[in-house]
């Protein structure tokens, strides 16, 4: 595929459910409740806004079958779904409503009425070059080409699903090449030292999580004496020789852990700088997710529309949200991973966060050797997370298979990417759950 040219059917597909929405007056829109589903909606209710259209978001923390009945429910007679949707495609074909869905999981059902968009209908990598916010951005040009500016939430988005790391790719390479013409986007140098206040971001880091720094404010202390580096330094202000020193203790800390090579590589990938929003598109990305993980989701809509008073209070929740998520990590750290034959896993009803500090064992605490699993029994049905590397894709592990049979054969549901997968069990099942997931992705292994 040329990167510079979208996708004929893409652009049918974009066109026909422009029109459609175009027909109504009022727009009821689900989305996901992390960083790419909050942009995602964000895009899509500045883009109705300027449209003229009224509007209301809900977000939600899956797509499960209690959900998909909310949306049967609703009065509205015109329903946009954002980074959500690939697993419900039948029943919202279903629907009498005129259906928009702009999602990037993987497909598991062709739409026969409704307008649905997805980068794997079109061969290209949801997972990797093209996400929620990347789909809804270009449902907002197609609206209104007066919408370019809406690619820096975009790539909030496209950073918030790590879709950034190893440069843009397929769809998300249209959206870079456009932003940066049109001065929205500006490509830097990455680095592995943390963006701000060396001594808050170290202590909060968990990207990359630096065991005995990470959460520890001797550990922070004792790393930047010996780089000779004041407490209250930021990190734009270091020198050439402090940086590299800095960067070299954090290298050493990160080989002492077994952080893998690729994962080095990747914390110090390129950074994208958006004019608008004065800082860059991770940490725009990580503003949102705190308000969706917090439960207040409204501010990261908001937010994300660019209301001045609610990005404020987007950044306390956002500090909030890193404490919370610090806590949890080192209470796994301290616990350790429950090992299998073939998968490791963590309960987490207790901690919270299931999906991040999933990501975050799997590259820093857990054995790279085997997938994570997040499980959080703190509510009447079992939530799950699951994570892998892009090495053990290369092994045969296809996470989304296996979440979606896994929960399948007990009862629940699951799906997603090859790399990053979620589901939902009954919890009094979800032992079972475990031992069929750790029989699956063995014979996963076996067969590659």
């Amino acid at each position: 595929m040329d990167d510079t040219v979208l996708p004929s059917k893409l652009l049918t597909t974009l066109s026909q459910a422009a029109e459609t929405v175009g027909r109504h007056d009022f727009v009821q829109v689900y989305s996901h409740y992390d960083a790419d589903g909050i942009t995602s909606a964000s895009i899509i209710a500045k883009a109705l806004f300027r449209a003229g259209k009224e509007f209301k978001v809900t977000l939600f923390t899956s797509l499960d079958d209690p959900h998909m009945e909310i949306i049967r429910k609703t009065s509205s007679k015109c329903i946009i779904i954002t980074d959500l949707g690939a697993s419900y495609i039948e029943q919202l074909d279903s629907l009498d409503q005129d259906v928009v869905v702009l999602d990037h999981h993987t497909v598991e059902k062709q739409a026969k009425r409704i307008h649905y968009a997805n980068p794997h209908l079109y061969g290209i990598d949801g997972m990797t070059s093209g996400c929620g916010a990347t789909m809804a951005f270009l449902f907002a040009i197609t609206l209104n080409q007066k919408n370019w500016d809406l690619v820096q939430l975009a790539f909030a988005g496209i950073a918030g699903d790590k879709q950034h790391i190893n440069g843009p790719k397929g769809l998300n390479v249209y959206l870079y090449n456009g932003g940066v013409e049109k001065g929205f986007i500006k490509a830097t140098e990455g680095s592995m030292i943390p963006y701000g206040q060396l001594t808050s971001e170290l202590y909060h880091s968990t990207d990359p999580y630096i065991a005995g720094v990470s959460g520890s404010a001797e550990g922070v202390a004792k790393l930047l004496d010996s780089a000779g580096i004041g407490r209250e330094k930021f990190s734009k202000d270091l020198s050439d020789e402090e940086r590299r020193k800095l960067s070299s203790l954090i290298v050493l800390k990160l080989i002492e852990q077994g952080t893998s090579m690729q994962t080095m590589f990747e914390l110090s990938r390129t950074r994208y700088q958006l004019k608008d929003w004065n800082m860059d598109a991770e940490t725009l990305g990580s503003l949102l997710n705190g308000c969706g993980r917090l439960g207040l989701g409204g501010i990261g809509i908001s937010s994300g529309m660019g209301d001045k008073k609610s990005l404020s209070k987007a950044a306390e929740l956002d500090n909030t949200s890193k404490m919370q998520m610090m806590d949890g990590v080192l209470a796994l750290q301290k616990n350790g991973l429950n090992q299998m034959k073939n998968i490791q896993w963590f309960d987490s009803s207790t901690l919270g966060f299931t999906g991040m500090i999933c990501g975050i064992a799997m590259q820093f605490i857990g054995d790279p050797s085997k997938p994570t699993i997040g499980l959080n029994r703190s509510e009447d049905t079992a939530k799950i997370s699951s994570r892998a590397t892009f090495a053990l894709l290369e092994k045969g592990v296809d996470l989304s298979t296996a979440l979606r049979e896994a929960c399948a054969s007990v009862g629940g549901t699951g799906g997603g990417h090859r790399i990053a997968s979620g589901g939902t069990c009954p919890i009094e099942r979800s032992d079972e759950f475990l031992s069929n997931l750790d029989i699956i992705i063995g014979k996963q292994l076996t067969k590659k």
